[in-house]
């Protein structure tokens, strides 16, 4: 099909008053984009139990960093154990990752786009670096000790923090290239 048949089948004929060009409005808000992004980082991760995902927005809506639950670099998550006990040990959690792997000389004034609750640890981090909002999608174990202690950091330090609620709840991802999909 050619561009000119494909324009006709797509024009707005059907309207009484078609307009000159109209844009899709089905379109990831930028929120659910930087949410979607940070969960398709989570999918990186190799943790057999928890998957995490964060991803750091700079305020011209850019993504500058990007970070998953892992091993560190140089450490083979063939040879250590994954065992919940065990991986505290050794594993670099997904936000203290996106800020190591920052694209940019700071992450001030940032936001954090993170699919679970940051942990005491992640918190102290986060404040440290400057990160100003935090959107995450849930927090599994709320009453735990390390969440309060992160709570009442990020509080205190005025980093503003909100539940996610995304626009859509699912999102399809169709590997093949738009321009090959007609």
């Amino acid at each position: 099909m050619d561009i000119n048949n494909l324009t006709a089948k797509m024009s707005f004929e059907d309207s009484p008053n078609p307009p000159k060009s109209a844009k899709r409005v089905d379109y990831l808000k930028w929120e659910d984009y930087f949410m979607a992004t940070a969960v398709l980082a989570a999918h990186r991760s190799k943790d057999p139990n928890c998957q995490v995902g964060a991803v750091i927005v700079n305020t011209d809506k850019r993504i500058v960093g990007i970070g998953y639950n892992g091993m560190p670099n140089g450490c083979s998550d063939e040879v250590f154990d994954w065992t919940q006990t065990n991986k505290q040990l050794y594993v670099c959690h997904a936000e203290m990752n996106a800020i190591l792997n920052k694209n940019v000389i700071d992450v001030k004034g940032c936001d954090l786009y993170v699919t679970r609750y940051p942990c005491n640890e992640c918190a102290k981090v986060i404040i440290q670096s400057g990160i100003k909002n935090i959107y995450y999608i849930y927090n599994k174990h709320p009453d735990k000790p390390i969440y309060i202690a992160s709570g009442k950091m990020l509080e205190a330090a005025g980093v503003k923090v909100n539940k996610f609620v995304p626009e859509k709840n699912i999102i399809s991802l169709d590997l093949t290239p738009p321009q090959m999909r007609y």
